[in-house]
């Protein structure tokens, strides 16, 4: 946190030493250090409570419900029947709480490495964390490739909420990591993977996607707005054992299941998936193709 002139009070984070985003804060509701990283929790003027790990932005009340309705929706409404979803990261509980809204999931099992951030986000964002006990989810505070390594169960869908690929999130992006969750899902299985900026992060999405690469027949990548990370504009891997992320949704499941979304629907679920140039061509030669049907208009939303 940076203190700027006079009493005014700024959480500034600085995008690999060439662009920043600030933000002032009104108060700070929480500060506290664990064994993996620093964990703030602030009141802001514009933005709601913040988040923030080690001085990066994880979420801002105003904007949170766009990451965590894209990294949940997408996959559950592909899925034919998600029954069994595990969460690895997400210790916010947003990813969870979008989850919830979907009756026939009947289990959800969170691995979070830090208990702190779980604590912190239950006292003081619990307007994410709503979900976290739920009777249908269960909390794990371990390391997530941990887990993956030991777990002897199937999921149908699994949702790597991670931090950026530095310290213990390191690893969440690794090749090996990959191969085993590819093991421990169905035969329908979804993955889905935090996938950095388009802008700035062009070589980790490479280097993310061909890691994943050997062990999933569909690779896509889609994208969403956001408010609190550097460019704004956002994406998520979306990775399978051969469901279509396009040719396999039924825009009907979304219109028909009284799920109330602020900013996902069908049509921004189609449009997601759709491209820039400069993405499409960074990543050419690794994601599979896929047609956008722009000519359906059966779509109400």
């Amino acid at each position: 946190m940076d203190t700027s002139v006079g009493l005014e009070l700024w959480v500034k984070e600085i995008h690999q030493n060439t662009t920043g985003l600030s933000f002032k804060v009104e108060k700070t509701l929480f500060s506290g250090q664990s064994r993996f990283q620093k964990v703030d929790i602030v009141q802001t003027y514009g933005h709601g409570i913040m988040l923030l790990n080690d001085g990066i932005i994880m979420l801002s009340e105003r904007d949170e419900f766009i990451y965590h309705e894209m990294i949940a929706h997408v996959p559950l409404f592909v899925h034919p029947s998600p029954k069994q979803v595990l969460v690895i990261g997400g210790g916010d509980g947003g990813t969870v709480r979008e989850i919830m809204k979907h009756p026939g999931v009947e289990r959800v099992v969170m691995v979070e490495i830090d208990e702190l951030v779980v604590n912190a986000c239950r006292t003081h964002l619990s307007s994410v964390s709503c979900e976290m006990d739920n009777p249908r989810v269960e909390l794990c505070i371990e390391d997530g490739t941990e887990y993956v390594d030991n777990t002897q169960e199937i999921f149908d869908v699994v949702i790597v909420d991670s931090t950026d690929p530095v310290g213990p999130g390191a690893v969440l992006f690794s090749r090996p990591f990959y191969e085993k969750i590819s093991a421990i899902l169905g035969p329908d299985g979804i993955m889905i993977t935090q996938a950095e900026s388009p802008f700035y992060d062009h070589d980790i999405q490479r280097t993310m996607l061909l890691n994943q690469r050997p062990f999933f027949k569909k690779l896509q990548l889609y994208l969403f707005s956001t408010l609190t990370y550097p460019g704004g504009l956002w994406s998520f891997g979306y990775a399978s054992k051969g469901i279509c992320p396009i040719g396999d949704f039924d825009p009907d499941r979304v219109e028909t299941s009284d799920i109330s979304t602020r900013y996902y629907n069908p049509k921004i679920h189609i449009a997601a998936f759709a491209l820039p140039n400069f993405v499409s061509e960074n990543l050419e030669d690794i994601l599979d193709p896929i047609v956008i049907p722009f000519q359906n208009a059966q779509i109400k939303k």
